[in-house]
């Protein structure tokens, strides 16, 4: 990792932090503040932690660009989980593929950036 790496991931490091210091649940309720915190640093912890071994500056990339996402989408739509995807089962296959292997496949391709790490988490 070089060293203006190392001080990117630094930096959305204590953003997260800054901005859970900062939340304000949506609805206003105290608890769901509260709550809505915990899971931001929670979050931030487990995903910096499960990758900070990595040594390949094209993951190391991606990290950075799905917490940045995260960080906007959130900022933006007040929530900070991440935005589900809705798909209708079989809506991505050809009409004349509809097996399941390709349709797993292209369920794992359309997944947006911002939810790459979610599922291998939770």
């Amino acid at each position: 990792m070089t060293t203006a790496t190392r001080q990117e991931v630094l930096s959305l490091y204590r953003r997260i932090f800054r901005l859970a210091r900062r939340w304000h649940a949506a609805s206003g309720q105290v608890e769901d503040t509260i709550r809505e915190k915990q899971y931001i640093i929670n979050e931030a912890r487990m995903l910096f932690q499960k990758n900070k071994n990595l040594t390949d500056s094209e993951l190391i990339k991606q990290c950075i660009d799905e917490c940045t996402a995260r960080i906007e989408i959130g900022l933006h739509y007040q929530i900070p989980y991440p935005r589900p995807i809705h798909l209708p089962p079989m809506a991505l296959t050809p009409l004349q593929s509809r097996g399941l292997q390709t349709q797993e496949k292209l369920r794992k391709y359309s997944k947006p950036l911002y939810l790459k790490s979610h599922n291998e988490v939770s």
